[in-house]
């Protein structure tokens, strides 16, 4: 069974049936902010109401640890197939990692 280690900031996404890990490193979260731009702004975006589901499935796929067998099409599919109210909890834990570190 696959968990997540909330003390690492980690957060689980069902993708195709199974769940994944998001791990967000600091490799998977410079990624992130290479395509995404600056991570706080993010945040403040997500705070706002105005994150775009690119930017949420963007932000998932930098994450997914280990991503080798999946496709970024995959995660995006999974957001759509779970919705967005579903997709907040593991993004409010990302972001929270985000902003806090971990500790």
């Amino acid at each position: 069974m696959t968990r997540a280690n909330p003390l690492r900031g980690e957060a689980l996404l069902e993708i195709g049936g199974a769940a994944h890990v998001l791990r967000p490193s600091f490799t998977a979260l410079v990624a992130a902010e290479e395509e995404l731009g600056p991570l706080f702004a993010l945040v403040e975006r997500a705070g706002a109401g105005q994150l775009r589901l690119s930017e949420l499935a963007a932000l998932f796929w930098h994450c997914l640890a280990p991503r080798s067998a999946l496709t970024r099409e995959a995660v995006g599919e999974a957001v759509m197939a779970q919705g967005l109210a579903a997709c907040a909890v593991p993004l409010r834990v990302l972001l929270g990692q985000i902003l806090k570190g971990s500790g």
